[in-house]
């Protein structure tokens, strides 16, 4: 009984530490967004005093009516749910193909070529915003939702994800199904993409984070109020006067509020998706 007793005191000790560190680094990792919430409803002359006030004496809630009339937030709120929607239809679109080509169509040097994008990865991608940047302001793209959203409609780490889903799908599924007559579109549509579903949905919840927090890309390509979005916004608060932090907290609050409830509702697709691509069957 005694061992019994010392094993279920030890299994305990050990579930009180790992909650511990749980909390610590969950409250570590919440600190800025707790900061940023306070901030954002705090009076002008309490931002930057010294020592820090977390709780403001009086609970500014103009902060974020002040915000929105500082910059045409609609506009910005438009440009930013389109492109990042059409962002993610293109990336998926581009994924489910190329991902189908690497993994059940015969061509030459395939292997090769995918070892190709795939090394493509380890390119930063600040080097290639000066070419690409270039190359857009050739086709005559600059300050248009073509250059917002046409060069992030692929992705090689989605196509990389899609094809190990694809691969755990037992190949005499493709075999009994070109026996039958099935087309290639047909079985890609009706067999393969639905059992890859988890996959494809965390690939376009992470694209539309992604392309939804995207600011150097949006403030290069475009020069005018209509054609920005809202993470480029974020520079109307800064001014040769200062910065107005409690207002810039206000807006950013608002900016980030979709995405994080987005990820709250859809982190267990993202989970399963990911976890699910990386089985072999």
């Amino acid at each position: 009984m005694k061992p019994i007793k010392l094993q279920k005191k030890k299994v305990s000790l050990v579930s009180i530490l790992f909650y511990f560190i749980l909390i610590v680094g969950t409250t570590w990792v919440l600190l800025p967004f707790i900061w940023m919430l306070l901030t954002a409803v705090k009076p002008a002359n309490e931002v930057m005093s010294m020592p820090p006030k977390w709780i403001p004496s009086k609970f500014m809630w103009e902060n974020f009516k002040e915000a929105l009339v500082t910059v045409p937030f609609q506009r910005y709120l438009f440009n930013s749910i389109l492109v990042a929607v059409c962002v993610t239809l293109g990336e998926l679109f581009t994924t489910i193909l190329a991902s189908y080509a690497f993994s059940y169509i015969p061509f030459r040097y395939k292997n090769i070529l995918f070892i190709i994008l795939v090394a493509t990865m380890m390119v930063p991608s600040e080097i290639l915003m000066i070419p690409n940047y270039v190359t857009l302001s050739n086709f005559g793209w600059i300050n248009s939702y073509k250059a917002l959203i046409f060069p992030w409609c692929a992705s090689i780490f989605s196509i990389f994800l899609l094809r190990q889903q694809f691969s755990t799908v037992p190949y005499s599924y493709y075999k009994s199904a070109k026996m039958d007559g099935c087309s290639d579109f047909r079985y890609l549509f009706t067999i393969l993409v639905p059992l890859s579903m988890p996959t494809l949905v965390s690939i376009a919840i992470l694209k539309f984070i992604n392309s939804w927090n995207s600011y150097m890309w949006p403030l290069i390509t475009t020069n005018t109020k209509e054609m920005r979005t809202l993470p480029v916004a974020l520079a109307a608060f800064s001014s040769e006067a200062g910065t107005r932090y409690n207002v810039l907290m206000a807006f950013s609050v608002m900016m980030v509020a979709p995405v994080i409830i987005l990820y709250l509702f859809t982190q267990k697709h993202i989970i399963k998706g990911i976890s699910k691509s990386g089985l072999k069957g």
